[in-house]
């Protein structure tokens, strides 16, 4: 008897952030029932890489608008109606936030400071994620304060 084999769908999201009074803040978005806090996220849009499909979902969920780094600061996995997705999440530095965007009337954002965008997510394979971007950023904010010694 054959075992029925379960294709992992790519997926590729993004972690939009910005500094603010020398603070980093998390834009976090809802899903569209607007239950629960998330970050941008969808299918890998076929002939685009996965950063520049992340971008893509950021505009039409959240909005905004960046250069999304190419540099991948996570993967994680999850079952939603009896799939697997695979998410490779990136980090997207905000250039613009806009008002008028596709999802704008389904979904609610919301600029957090990290310890507070942590607290409201439940997936903990997010968290952990964020986790690293706090360390990451972190060890990027000491670098580039000791080149200014």
């Amino acid at each position: 008897m054959r075992r029925k084999v379960n294709k992992v769908l790519d997926q590729s999201g993004v972690i939009p952030y910005r500094q603010r009074n020398g603070r980093i803040e998390i834009l976090l978005i809802t899903t569209r029932d607007r239950q629960d806090w998330v970050i941008p996220k969808g299918g890998v849009v076929k002939g685009m890489s996965p950063p520049a499909s992340a971008a893509k979902e950021a505009w039409e969920e959240a909005g905004v608008l960046g250069q999304v780094d190419a540099n991948k600061l996570g993967t994680y996995k999850y079952r939603k109606r009896g799939k697997v997705y695979r998410v490779k999440m990136y980090l997207l530095p905000v250039d613009m936030l806009i008002d008028n965007y596709p999802e704008a009337s389904k979904r609610y954002r919301r600029w957090l400071d990290v310890t507070q965008a942590i607290k409201l997510i439940k997936k903990d394979a997010i968290k952990r994620i964020l986790k690293v971007f706090i360390q990451t950023k972190l060890s990027y904010n000491i670098s580039i304060n000791n080149t200014n010694l």
